[in-house]
């Protein structure tokens, strides 16, 4: 390996200079022997396992120990070493050597030529999240449960030293016998199975935090996707889901996202960490994924019933499994050489998040996984979400700042405009290619382009991909990426003969599907009471009813919750021609209305084709959506 590729003469150099200056043992440098992290499942203690760290030898004064700060994938400043405690540094006799806390997540230790190794104890955050502001995200979290559950994302309990994050790292982790291992790391090959200690390998420290580890009792499933060894592991603290619930819907989304890809194959094994909350007990309730190479971790209820929780395993991971087109296999330098505890941030955002968002929704209705009128659902669901964010700020900035202010409170519009920004460009280039080309052509020209372990330089990112497209892209990017005017989408939708309007939607008079249009005041008599924060149908506008109006009287029946019932039950058998009579309450006012109830519908906006296109528009329309 490139990290063992040393003189011998230096080595032996280096060792006796270690000998003369005390050290007590011949040892190999640090740049040339693994680091030996040892994680102890067996003994824990307080909800705390201890860990080693044992570095080669130093031949520097001083050494500065660190747990990351910020993680990739996760755009925030979370402070792993808040969960770190009682941290020493020993010599080789065992004795503590002077050390520094610099600030919550970087240690300073003196005389470090006599450095054997540092040893500490880790909290886990999943049972903390509600102690602490500013909780980490629980799949960026870790789970100490004694004999039951370890979730061992791996930066929250293994550090690095400064200028050292390099070099390769060995992992010994002592665990219950009745407790398996899921993760995508390196077995050791040179050691034998052992019931009780699990032995894996890392080539540098970016490594140990991109293959996190779940131990749990085995509850798997493994299933192949073209080539891709796929691995299901399932957490479920009060046995209610096993892992082949879900296997056949995972089989069907994740074999419909690789035909979606095609050719693109940048690994051969990819597990699925499934970790279901336990909402009685202290326990994750960031609900989501974080995405690796080859892996993701993903954190759901075990409440949720089986229906939602497929379509959430649907909708999560298939985001997480598009992230090995990006960043995975295209990122910049400041991905590829990322600084866990000062990072340099991307300005590509639109592309590492808002591509990965627009795959996992197009792969859908292009896979008939969803109908056209879902996909435009979604759509239109981002554009409004996205009108909550700063609609007015380069999104170019914000990636690159992301974790300052007045940035970091827009993030999650990466998901929302993130994703019609990737709509847009992909309509771009069908209009300009005549169909041909796409946002997954471009995507795959990067990847050949750059590739796993060849980052492209930031700023330059913008150019190469206007130099392999259209003007078009670069008035695109200029305009609405790097610059700050908003989006208009029916621009876009226009080009395939589609566009953003209201119609009329039907209702029931007093629900709108499961949604009621009335709720209950307990506190106040168990008045029934007209919702403020919903959009009224018809039957209450066309009688001039507002939201916050009490119901006193309906066909002269006083009105409370259980004289409602009937009402309501009646309803379903009325037609327009009935007529209804009311006395309602409004700012202590009664106010009498009467009218035919009529037939009820509401105002929505939808996403419709524009009448009376081209049948080259259509045509578009078609290779956008179906190819």
């Amino acid at each position: 390996m490139k990290f063992f590729m040393k003189k011998n003469v230096l080595i032996i150099a280096s060792a006796l200079l270690l000998n003369a200056c005390g050290a007590g043992k011949a040892l190999l440098s640090v740049e040339n022997s693994p680091v030996v992290t040892s994680i102890d499942l067996v003994k824990v203690i307080d909800d705390k396992v201890q860990v080693g760290i044992d570095p080669g030898a130093f031949t520097v004064s001083t050494v500065i120990f660190r747990i990351p700060k910020t993680v990739p994938g996760t755009y925030s400043s979370d402070n792993y070493g808040k969960y770190i405690e009682d941290f020493k540094a020993l010599d080789y006799k065992g004795n503590v050597l002077p050390s520094t806390k610099l600030d919550d997540n970087s240690w300073s230790i003196s005389g470090a030529v006599q450095l054997d190794k540092v040893q500490y104890w880790v909290n886990d955050t999943y049972d903390t999240e509600d102690e602490v502001e500013d909780a980490v995200f629980s799949p960026a979290g870790t789970n100490i449960a004694e004999g039951s559950n370890f979730m061992l994302n791996l930066h929250g309990f293994v550090g690095y030293f400064d200028g050292f994050k390099e070099v390769p790292y060995s992992i010994l982790i002592n665990k219950p016998a009745d407790l398996v291992a899921t993760t995508t790391l390196a077995h050791e090959a040179d050691r034998k199975p052992d019931p009780v200690w699990d032995a894996f390998t890392a080539s540098r420290y970016f490594e140990v935090i991109d293959n996190p580890i779940m131990y749990a009792k085995p509850n798997t499933e493994s299933f192949e996707i073209n080539g891709i060894t796929v691995t299901l592991s399932l957490f479920s603290p009060n046995n209610v889901y096993k892992a082949s619930d879900l296997k056949d819907r995972m089989v069907a989304m994740m074999g419909a996202q690789k035909k979606f890809l095609g050719d693109v194959d940048s690994t051969k094994e990819y597990n699925i960490l499934l970790y279901m909350s336990d909402n009685t007990v202290p326990d994750a309730h960031g609900f989501g994924a974080l995405e690796h190479h080859t892996s993701t971790v993903v954190v759901l209820p075990e409440t949720m019933d089986i229906g939602r929780l497929e379509q959430a395993m649907v909708d999560v991971v298939s985001h997480e499994f598009f992230h090995i087109v990006t960043p995975l296999s295209v990122h910049s330098k400041e991905i590829q050489y990322f600084d866990f505890n000062d990072p340099k941030m991307s300005e590509h955002l639109w592309m590492y998040e808002g591509t990965t968002e627009y795959f996992a929704n197009l792969f859908q209705i292009q896979q008939g996984l969803i109908s056209e009128e879902d996909f435009y659902e979604r759509m239109l669901t981002k554009i409004t979400n996205s009108k909550f964010y700063d609609d007015s700020m380069s999104f170019a900035v914000m990636s690159k700042n992301i974790l300052e202010q007045p940035y970091e409170p827009n993030y999650a519009n990466v998901y929302e405009k993130g994703a019609l920004i990737n709509m847009c460009l992909d309509i771009i280039l069908r209009e300009k290619s005549g169909g041909e080309k796409s946002m997954l052509w471009l995507m795959k020209e990067l990847s050949k382009k750059y590739g796993t372990d060849a980052p492209f330089e930031d700023e330059a990112l913008f150019g190469e991909i206007v130099s392999m497209t259209y003007p078009e892209v670069d008035t695109f990017f200029k305009e609405h990426v790097i610059g700050t005017t908003p989006i208009d989408y029916n621009k876009y939708f226009a080009k395939v003969g589609l566009a953003t309007k209201n119609v009329e939607e039907a209702t029931g008079y007093f629900f709108d599907g499961q949604v009621p249009y009335m709720d209950v005041d307990v506190q106040n008599d168990s008045v029934v009471f007209i919702r403020k924060n919903i959009q009224l149908n018809s039957f209450f506008n066309n009688l001039k009813l507002k939201g916050g109006d009490i119901f006193r009287v309906i066909n002269g029946q006083d009105i409370n919750l259980e004289t409602l019932r009937p009402i309501i039950g009646e309803s379903f058998g009325w037609t327009p021609e009935n007529v209804v009579s009311m006395t309602v309450e409004r700012d202590g006012e009664m106010i009498s209305v009467e009218g035919p109830v009529g037939q009820p519908v509401k105002m929505v906006r939808k996403i419709a084709a524009l009448e009376a296109v081209s049948d080259e528009t259509v045509k578009l329309r078609n290779a956008w959506l179906k190819n």
